[in-house]
């Protein structure tokens, strides 16, 4: 289907940034022209996904919707069990439950925020071993979402096994720019991890768009599908997280895959208390159809490609006019680089949030802050994180805008990269909230 979009003033936005007290996601959607926000949940479902929710089995226990689930599962991943959440964060939730306790230490290549945010709230410490290349905006490197296998060693070998429950890795690692991890690296960070007796999960929620950049820079892989590339992928970890609003390409939904059955049987505790019983979890039958479905679209290479050629487009449009990005192009989203786009803003004024305010004012469009309200406060100290790179994300729906709809992206932001010199003061924290405070936080201008 089509939705109407409204074009709204300069005024108006001006008000309701003020009413939403500078914090995007505090805006009626209706008050948005374009959203970029996230390319969570938010894509078109395509007709046959539309048809298998029709055939949805609504049954308490046993559905053949779970089934159905279970096998393509099998068939992509290789895990022989599995439990159904609502979403990604209730996937952490659940599998979090079983294996993070207090004092322990989770590493991986720059974690998500609800990742980090699980891993804290249970008084663990999430430790970020991605390489290097990561932190450089212009250095290209074809897989920064690598995690550096010298600081993950360093990890493994100066701590004690039982403080290590399990190695994460994102995919893509949204948080550093959606940058896609190599084969190599995921197999070589499975041989370290095993060396170690320590587990390897996969925070999973676009491993589609992982399996294309693999398929299109790493040698030998050229001439494999992606179906045959995720499979490989899955055989370098012992389980895998899925927000399966991202490419399984449906509005909710979610699940985790187990290659041990005694953690499953563990695991399976919390999600009856947390989401719903094994065979049904925190899904509907009609939305696993809809997710199985959106598996298979997903993970094939003509729909990958479309999907992340608009993503390029966007990025080329806004290189050529000299705005500084985040290189090479994330498969999701172009990443905004704050601190060259407004050089005059004080770290603490909130660099990254203060760039998302001005291109929502300028022309409607909603991206999100990756930056140091979403880095969140030291849990002991309770002083700002700042971290090395302080990016506004442009994340694009699956399936929902044209190209003329990016056009327009582009020339609202391009739009305030003329005036950037008159944009000289930032934002001030009045109330947060004291874990994930980017989601509710409330701002005010200095």
């Amino acid at each position: 289907m089509v939705e109407a979009i409204r074009k709204s003033t300069r005024e108006e936005r001006e008000k309701w940034l003020k009413e939403a007290f500078y914090n995007l996601f505090n805006l009626r959607s209706e008050y948005v022209y374009i959203d970029l926000l996230t390319d969570s949940g938010t894509g078109a479902m395509s007709d046959k996904q539309w048809s298998a929710m029709m055939l949805g089995d609504e049954s308490y226990a046993g559905a053949s919707s779970y089934l159905i689930m279970k096998d393509a599962i099998k068939k992509l991943f290789g895990f022989n069990d599995f439990l159904p959440t609502h979403q990604g964060r209730a996937a952490e939730n659940v599998l979090f439950s079983v294996l993070v306790k207090e004092g322990d230490l989770v590493p991986g290549n720059s974690h998500f925020d609800t990742t980090k945010g699980h891993i804290e709230f249970r008084k663990a410490k999430a430790v970020d071993c991605t390489i290097d290349e990561a932190f450089h905006p212009t250095l290209y490197h074809p897989f920064k979402g690598n995690i550096d296998l010298n600081k993950l060693e360093d990890v493994l070998k100066n701590n004690p096994k039982e403080k290590i429950p399990f190695v994460i890795v994102t995919l893509t690692c949204n948080t550093s720019g959606g940058q896609p991890v190599s084969m190599q690296n995921l197999r070589e960070v499975y041989s370290l991890a095993k060396g170690f007796g320590i587990k390897v999960f996969f925070d999973s929620a676009r491993f589609a768009e992982n399996a294309y950049f693999i398929k299109i820079r790493e040698d030998g892989y050229q001439d494999k599908t992606i179906k045959e590339i995720v499979k490989e992928m899955y055989s370098y970890a012992d389980g895998m997280t899925m927000s399966s609003k991202k490419d399984a390409i449906v509005n909710m939904g979610g699940f985790i895959g187990f290659s041990d059955r005694k953690l499953y049987e563990e695991a399976s505790v919390y999600n009856i208390m947390f989401e719903g019983f094994v065979t049904y979890g925190g899904m509907s039958g009609r939305d696993m159809n809809a997710l199985v479905q959106g598996l298979d679209e997903g993970t094939e290479f003509e729909y990958l490609e479309t999907r992340i050629k608009q993503v390029a487009y966007l990025g080329e449009r806004l290189k050529k006019f000299g705005i500084p990005l985040l290189e090479p192009f994330g498969g999701h989203a172009i990443f905004l680089d704050a601190k060259r786009f407004l050089p005059e803003i004080l770290k603490e004024e909130y660099i990254a949030q203060t760039l998302a305010v001005e291109i929502y004012l300028e022309g409607g469009v909603r991206g999100v802050e990756i930056g140091t309200l979403l880095a969140d406060r030291d849990p002991v100290t309770r002083k700002n994180r700042y971290p090395e790179l302080e990016l506004v994300r442009l994340a694009i729906p699956r399936r929902v805008y044209t190209n003329s709809h990016i056009d327009y992206v582009a020339a609202a932001i391009e739009n305030v990269f003329e005036r950037r010199s008159q944009i000289t003061k930032g934002l001030r924290i009045l109330r947060e909230a004291p874990i994930m405070r980017h989601f509710t936080v409330e701002l005010d201008r200095v």
